[in-house]
């Protein structure tokens, strides 16, 4: 018997990216555990990926090409060769192609957030073709745009110092579930006396956790952050040495906030003036007294119509109060700009046709886009779309249009996957992608500042082949002679991270093979004499690009679309915010079909004030609808005060087919857009709930 052990990562759409070790005896991978070395993961994983061999010999793994028999959404296939698969698929393409390439799109976003397997070669064939381009927004977008408007790239504190602040916020996000090795440090800094809160509409298993839960309304956020800065300044629990230096418009943010009482923010937020003050006060008078604040956002924040001012009000306190001074202080969203990556390179936007239009679509309003009919202002209908790395049927909001979308039958819709989802359903020609044990790979992070190699542990199950292969097939049956196109997964990988960057220069892809990891060079305190990568190199309370771009240059509130309080008529029919955040044991909608983390997960429920059920003669474990104008789903009862009142919350993603109506949450969602970045509002809606 020969035995390994093997260099991999963690391949999820989640923070802590980790570092694994994976055993392998005559071939088969028999066991998953986390690095012990590696300084983020310390040799622990989550219930989810400490079963990965049971994800990647599930017997229901796709292991060969197929092709459609039945009607779109019956998901009957036969299987086929790949010679067969890539010649359907590449004639198909050279016929739309004819007609207008911009009829041809991908569909893809973190099944994997490997630089080689996601963006890379796939990115390559698209723009060669020249296929319309997508807009990944589905989860950070809107963040992201106003974090880069206020502080520049997505660089934050170093989660390897959370241990060591005083004060944390968690804001938006239960890290048990989605960020556990965060979770970890802030169970640390607990036991050395640090104060813990948590803001969430839900109590969380990480709010249940924390010394205070603040449950705002969802959608009001960027609300408390304006009355938080008002306290601030009107009690001076600042840091006016910090603010001169490093940090522009703050008379104008002073002028702007004054209106924020904490009387009028806790009417807006539904919690209490107390709550607001004090929040604020501890927050401002630990940085007085020298000690480190750490605010930790996650992407909950930016799920509703305001969710990029929301996200940029948060990031404009720490520099208030001076807390980017310390290690251990600041704000983290996401780590993800501290990589120099070799974009341009790995997905090579040069091949796209000279003179050739190009189109973007946003993948948050993807249903509309399906159905839309071509006009000059759209561009032509689509006619195609390559899905791979996504399972838009079951996690894009507004379901049943998006689902009527993949239903065309005149639409020509591959997809890439690992098992037969609800998207793979709908699909003319479905195709077996290899899983993260079974190619190379090159990581980034958005949680920690490691850059990471996977290495292949296993052969490809069956006939299964790489997302790159894939792709290099289809270059070749497509004709496309660019050199790019025979670049190997290690070529690829080489090329993913700038190795003449200051932050990356001591290490080199080989060694990264070797070694499994190594970090970025940075400060430990990113922004403690300023540095922000903004146009002005400083903190914009005031941003003049935002003033260019029609917003309001300072920080504001956005209303949600749909509240008791933003659309009172809509409530009279409607009276109950909804949030669907992530189920402990689902990562999106990966994991749910693996039997054990399903059989933990027990099936979709819906947690629902006590007083809200009883207005609806609703009793625990009573099968309920949940429904408004979009759309309804059924989930069975669990009546708590972890929801507040006149809020439901259904823990998610499920796939709908594992659903005993065949549906999600995703049924009564919107496909309505953030106020900036294009992201979607998967936490701004209203819903009504009855007694099936």
């Amino acid at each position: 018997m020969t035995s390994s052990i093997v260099r991999a990562v963690c391949p999820h759409d989640c923070p802590d990216t980790c570092a694994l070790l994976v055993t392998v005896k005559d071939g088969i991978a028999t066991e998953v555990k986390g690095d012990p070395d590696h300084p983020t993961t310390a040799g622990v994983l989550c219930t989810k990926v400490a079963r990965y061999t049971e994800r990647t010999y599930h017997p229901d793994r796709l292991l060969y090409p197929q092709k459609r028999v039945g009607k779109k959404g019956e998901g009957k296939f036969v299987r086929i060769s790949w010679e067969e698969a890539i010649t359907t698929i590449a004639t198909r393409l050279k016929e739309i192609a004819a007609r207008n390439p911009l009829a041809i799109m991908p569909y893809s976003y973190a099944g994997t957030m490997g630089l080689v397997q996601g963006e890379s070669m796939a990115s390559r064939v698209l723009n060669r073709i020249g296929a319309s381009f997508l807009d990944r927004t589905i989860c950070a977008s809107a963040g992201g745009a106003g974090y880069k408007y206020t502080l520049g790239d997505r660089i934050g504190t170093d989660v390897e110092q959370t241990q060591n602040a005083r004060l944390i916020i968690i804001w938006g996000g239960n890290p048990i579930a989605s960020n556990l090795h965060f979770w970890t440090r802030v169970q640390e800094a607990k036991r050395n006396g640090a104060k813990i809160i948590a803001i969430d509409p839900y109590r969380s298993l990480s709010a249940e956790k924390c010394h205070q839960h603040i449950a705002v309304r969802p959608g009001t956020d960027s609300a408390l952050a304006l009355g938080l800065m008002h306290v601030l300044i009107q009690e001076d629990l600042l840091d006016h040495d910090y603010i001169t230096q490093y940090t522009v418009g703050f008379e104008q943010l002073k002028q702007r906030v004054a209106e924020w009482t904490p009387e009028k923010v806790a009417e807006i937020c539904g919690i209490t003036a107390a709550e607001v003050l004090g929040l604020a006060r501890d927050y401002g008078a630990g940085a007085k007294r020298g000690e480190p604040s750490l605010i930790r956002m996650n992407y909950g924040v930016q799920r509703a119509h305001g969710g990029g001012m929301a996200v940029r009000n948060i990031s404009c306190l720490p520099a208030l109060v001076g807390a980017w001074r310390h290690a251990a202080g600041g704000a983290l969203l996401s780590s993800s700009g501290g990589f120099v990556k070799n974009s341009a390179t790995l997905e090579r936007p040069d091949l796209f046709p000279s003179g050739q239009p190009s189109r973007i679509i946003n993948m948050s309003d993807i249903g509309n886009s399906l159905l839309q009919q071509g006009s000059p202002e759209f561009g032509p209908k689509i006619e195609a779309v390559l899905v791979y790395n996504s399972n838009p049927v079951a996690i894009a909001p507004d379901s049943s249009v998006v689902a009527r979308g993949f239903a065309r039958e005149d639409l020509f819709t591959v997809v890439l996957e690992h098992f037969q989802t609800d998207t793979a359903d709908y699909a003319d020609i479905l195709l077996p992608a290899t899983t993260q044990l079974e190619h190379v790979d090159a990581h980034a992070a958005y949680g920690h500042r490691y850059m990471m190699a996977n290495n292949a542990a296993i052969a490809p199950m069956g006939e299964a082949k790489s997302n790159t292969e894939i792709f290099r097939l289809l270059a070749k049956a497509l004709g496309f002679d660019d050199p790019c196109f025979n670049d190997s997964d290690d070529q690829i990988a080489a090329q993913a991270f700038n190795y003449q960057h200051p932050r990356t220069q001591h290490t080199n892809w080989e060694q990264l093979k070797q070694q499994g990891w190594s970090k970025l060079q940075m400060p430990e305190a990113a922004f403690a004499h300023g540095g922000f990568t903004t146009p002005s190199g400083k903190c914009e309370f005031y941003s003049q690009q935002m003033e260019v771009a029609g917003l309001d240059p300072l920080p504001a509130y956005v209303a949600p679309y749909e509240s008791v309080v933003s659309n009172p008529a809509l409530a009279e029919r409607y009276p109950l915010s909804m949030i669907s955040p992530p189920a402990r044991n689902f990562l999106n909608s990966t994991f749910v079909n693996v039997q054990s983390l399903r059989d933990t997960e027990g099936e979709p429920h819906l947690d629902m004030h006590p007083d809200d059920a009883a207005q609806r003669q609703i009793a625990a474990g009573d099968m309920v609808r949940i429904f408004n104008d979009r759309g309804s789903f059924v989930a069975k009862a669990r009546l708590t005060d972890k929801a507040r009142a006149g809020l439901v919350v259904g823990l998610s993603i499920w796939w709908k087919k594992f659903a005993s109506d065949h549906k999600n949450a995703n049924e009564v969602t919107s496909q309505q857009l953030t106020d900036m970045g294009g992201g979607p509002t998967f936490y701004d809606l209203l819903v009504q709930v009855e007694k099936v």
